[in-house]
């Protein structure tokens, strides 16, 4: 409950920016196409410290990862709100995509270990989810609120701070888990096992091994282009005629997201289900609603955006229930760090693009076709799932 309460203020902290990122980097000066930049480079300096989580976490534990990052992202909002031109809120965001890079993979290590059983592990990707959920719901439309009542500067100081109050409190109650704790495929369950156990365990690891390797790179395409996709709308979105009128109304059209995402995770029976197909279903009802909002279909734009929050809420926690239920507990860190990494380049590819070609085309194509790519290339045969018992 306390990682799910940081995690929660967290979140809310860093969502409370979208809504007015784009609008901020106007205010300096900005160019649509160099805003783009700045909002792609946050993603593109998530990819050494993606690689570089990937082994600490493994190797030293969650909770310093978790705590320094907390502070550290705290410390750049303080200085954010001193930004003077563009140039200088680019190297900021740069460097807070680096700091960032440590907490996603560190928070979902530390909740697969929590875990004795892949549907534990759902549970607990669904609880993390619904997190999310709840602080996305609520933080853009807080985030957009508070700029329009102190301004851009007292905002970004108010959740600098708060980030770091919220990193030096899970210094003192985030606990890590010892991977030796759960009995992960392969593992030695007590001193006398017999030979047969042993075979057994030899034949689960195997099979996990096995399991990997039906989730080749191909696999990874998903989460590239579900966060590609997330890249462009999250550019658009803010720059948008609505959301050039009203901060708040841009904040309200991402909580609309958020409300989706919160309904599909309210869906406890999903959790049953298959996570490579929930996957590969969602995948594509968010290409469908994409492709809806390029040709300007009849749906309003706030049904569109309820319609891909839903679509989210049922890939991500499925994505790393999937992950989590055919990898040993010893390699959290480094699947969740890769899961990371493709999540960066897509965030980066997103916006890049979107601010260079938005003038001619809209970015929705784009988003997708490369969801349908990615659902092209999905290998369509179900994994073996690992049970961690």
């Amino acid at each position: 409950m306390w990682l799910y309460l940081f995690m929660f203020i967290a979140m809310f902290d860093l969502h409370a920016q979208y809504p007015v990122l784009s609008p901020f980097a106007l205010s300096l000066g900005a160019a649509p196409s160099f805003i783009g930049f700045i909002m792609g480079i946050y993603s593109l300096t998530h990819l050494p410290g993606n690689l570089l989580a990937g082994y600490g976490v493994d190797r030293y534990g969650s909770k310093v990862f978790i705590t320094l990052s907390l502070i550290g992202a705290g410390i750049l909002l303080l200085l954010q709100a001193y930004a003077a031109n563009p140039w200088q809120l680019l190297a900021i965001r740069s460097v807070s995509g680096f700091v960032l890079a440590f907490l996603s993979p560190a928070c979902m290590s530390l909740l697969a270990k929590l875990a004795t059983d892949t549907a534990g592990q759902s549970k607990f990707m669904a609880g993390n989810g619904l997190v999310h959920t709840i602080a996305s719901v609520l933080s853009p439309a807080a985030g957009a609120l508070l700029v329009a009542k102190i301004g851009f500067a007292s905002s970004f100081t108010v959740l600098g701070w708060g980030l770091i109050l919220t990193g030096l409190l899970a210094l003192l109650y985030i606990h890590d888990v010892p991977t030796n704790s759960k009995v992960a495929p392969g593992s030695t369950t007590a001193p006398h096992q017999t030979a047969v156990h042993r075979r057994i365990d030899a034949l689960e690891v195997h099979e996990a091994h096995a399991a990997s390797s039906t989730i080749p790179w191909l696999f990874y395409a998903i989460p590239l282009a579900l966060s590609c996709s997330q890249g462009i709308l999250f550019f658009e979105l803010p720059l948008l005629h609505i959301g050039e009128q009203s901060l708040l109304s841009s904040g309200l059209l991402f909580s609309v997201i958020s409300l989706g995402s919160l309904v599909t995770l309210s869906m406890f029976f999903l959790n049953g289900l298959s996570p490579f197909y929930r996957t590969a279903a969602g995948s594509f009802f968010l290409a469908v609603v994409f492709f809806g909002i390029a040709i300007e279909w009849a749906l309003p734009l706030t049904a569109s955006l309820f319609l891909i929050g839903m679509a989210k809420g049922m890939i991500y926690p499925a994505m790393a229930t999937l992950l989590a239920s055919i990898t040993d507990a010893t390699h959290y860190g480094r699947i969740f760090a890769l899961l990371s990494i493709c999540f960066s380049i897509g965030a980066f590819i997103g916006p890049t693009v979107a601010g260079q070609i938005r003038d001619n085309v809209s970015p929705y194509y784009i988003a997708f076709v490369v969801m349908m790519l990615a659902l092209s290339a999905l290998p369509y045969s179900r994994p073996k799932s690992v049970t961690l018992t």
